[in-house]
């Protein structure tokens, strides 16, 4: 028997990603880095080194790459960032 999925609370999901102030301020430097370089479609702006770990908006720090380059970069990131809390403990 399928079962019946319940209303989305768009609300809610947008004030937990994104009225935040660290989500607002997250969004504001994203859309900086692409102001500068205008990346095409499937396009995205990646940071050499990570805002996070101390990176820049700088020109030199930015390069334009795929959408999925992008996406598995941010994946290994986070990824990395769990082993090393991990082994804190």
């Amino acid at each position: 028997m399928p079962t019946k999925k319940s209303k989305r609370n768009y609300k809610k999901e947008y004030a937990r990603d994104h009225a935040s102030t660290k989500a607002k301020k997250a969004r504001a430097k994203r859309n900086a880095a692409n102001k500068k370089l205008k990346p095409g479609k499937g396009k995205e702006v990646d940071h050499k080194k990570p805002l996070s770990k101390g990176g820049s908006n700088k020109k030199s720090n930015l390069r334009v790459v795929s959408r999925s380059t992008n996406r598995k970069k941010a994946a290994s990131t986070v990824t990395k960032k769990r082993k090393t809390t991990r082994k804190k403990k």
